[in-house]
C-alpha cells in the first residue's frame, strides 16, 4: 500500500477549508423542510410556530390516517342510510378515541423527543393536538350524520360521548405512555356502554339520545382530563 493511500482522505485538502462546516451546510439543506402556508396560518393563530409544526406532525392528522377515518366513517354513512341504524354515531367516538391515544406516545409520534425538549411544553403540545384531532373527527362524525339523514337528536348526540370516550383513551394512553393500550381502552369502553344501552333500553340510539348517560359522561370527561393535567404536568424543579 503507497502513502498516499494510507493518509486520511482530508489530507489533500486545502488549509483554508473548514470541511465541518461544509457537511454541516449539506446536513442543513437535507434536513430543512419549507415552512408553507398551513403551518404559517396555524403558527400565527397560534402564535408559536413550535405549535404548529407539532399540530402538523401528529400522527392522527396525518393524510393516511384522514383517508382511513374518512373511508370508516363513509362506510357507517352509507350502512346508516341503508340501514335506518345510527352506525355512524356508535363508529365516530371510536374512531376519535383511536386518533386522540394516537397523539400521544414515545415511539408512536416522530416529533416526540422534539416536543420533549419545546420551550412551550409537552402538556401543551398534547393539548393543541387533541383539540385539533377532536376537531377534525367531529366535522367528519357531523357530515356523515347529516349525509345519511339522522335525526337531530341522533346527530348531535353523540359528542359528549366521543369527547367522554376520547378523553378516557387520552388519559390512558398517558398514563401507560402507550397509544395503542389508550386505543383499546377507549373502544373496550365505548363497546361496552353501546352494549349496556342496548340492553337496557332495547335499541342501539339509547347510547346517544338517552339524557340520564350526559352526568355520567360529563364526570369521565372531567377525571380523565384531570388525570392527563396531571400526568404531563411539570416535573418539580424543572423551569
Amino acid at each position: 500500500m503507497s502513502d498516499s493511500d494510507a493518509r486520511p482522505a482530508h489530507a489533500n485538502v486545502p488549509e483554508d477549508v473548514d470541511l465541518d462546516r461544509v457537511w454541516t451546510g449539506i446536513a442543513t439543506g437535507l434536513w430543512r423542510r419549507d415552512v408553507r402556508w398551513p403551518e404559517r396560518t396555524i403558527g400565527r393563530l397560534l402564535r408559536s410556530p413550535g405549535l404548529a409544526r407539532a399540530l402538523l406532525t401528529t400522527p392522527s392528522l396525518l393524510v393516511p390516517w384522514l383517508l382511513a377515518s374518512t373511508v370508516v366513517l363513509g362506510a357507517g354513512t352509507v350502512a346508516t342510510a341503508a340501514s335506518g341504524r345510527p352506525l355512524v354515531s356508535l363508529v365516530a367516538p371510536a374512531v376519535a378515541a383511536a386518533g386522540i391515544a394516537y397523539a400521544y406516545g414515545p415511539g408512536i409520534d416522530p416529533a416526540w423527543e422534539l416536543s420533549c425538549s419545546a420551550a412551550v411544553g409537552v402538556r401543551m403540545v398534547l393539548l393543541v393536538r387533541a383539540f385539533g384531532v377532536l376537531a377534525v373527527d367531529t366535522v367528519f362524525g357531523l357530515a356523515g350524520s347529516a349525509a345519511s339523514g339522522a335525526t337531530v337528536g341522533v346527530t348531535f348526540g353523540w359528542l359528549i360521548p366521543m369527547t367522554a370516550v376520547s378523553a378516557l383513551a387520552l388519559a390512558t394512553a398517558t398514563v401507560t405512555r402507550s397509544a395503542l393500550v389508550g386505543t383499546v381502552a377507549g373502544s373496550a369502553a365505548w363497546a361496552g356502554t353501546v352494549l349496556y344501552a342496548r340492553t337496557a333500553e332495547g335499541r342501539l340510539a339509547a347510547v346517544v339520545t338517552d339524557s340520564s348517560l350526559v352526568v355520567p359522561y360529563l364526570v369521565v370527561t372531567a377525571s380523565c382530563t384531570a388525570i392527563v393535567l396531571f400526568t404531563t404536568r411539570m416535573p418539580k424543579g424543572s423551569s
